[in-house]
């Protein structure tokens, strides 16, 4: 039985009711909005989220990747990688007519969904930089990681079991960065200005935010 399979003989019938209404990207989206959001370091595989309403982004990308598989997408993560001043964040893609979209769960309300209008990976990237910041108001994104499809990870049980998702991990790590900003450009960013500041934190959990250190 694949992995699929699997994760379907797990459901009681009222999930399977739940997921059936998951049937489009922004249907997803909008179900990880309703979570609450993790403030754990632990992971949840997509049958925990879906059973314990709660994930932070890398549980909500890899749920998200799931639930995209079933309605026929191949189960794409990304991980967008800061400064040393920020945490990361991850994304679960997904194309339509040949044009990137992107599903997240985040704190911040600028990081989540993308209409599959952006004609390359880089491009839907760059339209999340003005809001990847931190709580110094600092843009922090730097880059990100090729796509990487979980479905060499089915050997393992990622969509049912905790454990394998430390592989996922791992693997991310070890995936080649594009770089988005030069040195030059980094030094020159400008702050966020207050008023986008305080929208990008509407309805956060201020117990899940990353605090920069202060600086010297």
């Amino acid at each position: 039985m694949d992995l699929e399979g699997q994760f379907d003989q797990h459901l009681s019938k009222s999930e399977h009711r739940i997921l059936g209404h998951l049937n489009h990207p922004i249907k997803i989206q909008a179900f990880l909005d309703e979570l609450e959001y993790s403030r754990e370091e632990k992971y949840r595989c997509p049958l925990r989220v879906l059973r314990e309403r709660v994930a932070h982004c890398y549980d909500g990308a890899l749920f998200a990747a799931a639930m995209l598989r079933r309605i026929g997408h191949p189960p794409l993560i990304l991980e967008m990688l800061p400064n040393r001043r920020d945490d990361d964040h991850l994304l679960a893609l997904f194309k339509r007519n040949s044009h990137w979209g992107a599903i997240g769960k985040s704190n911040f309300v600028g990081l989540r969904f993308r209409e599959p209008v952006y004609r390359t990976v880089r491009e839907l990237i760059m339209s999340y930089f003005e809001q990847f910041y931190n709580l110094e108001r600092e843009k922090t994104l730097r880059g990100y990681t090729r796509p990487l499809n979980l479905r060499p990870f089915d050997r393992y049980g990622w969509m049912v079991k905790d454990e394998p998702l430390y592989r996922i991990a791992e693997k991310l790590d070890r995936t080649r960065i594009v770089r988005v900003l030069t040195p030059g450009m980094a030094r020159a960013l400008s702050p966020l200005d207050s008023r986008a500041f305080r929208a990008g934190l509407l309805g956060a959990d201020p117990q899940g935010l990353f605090r920069p250190r202060r600086k010297a």
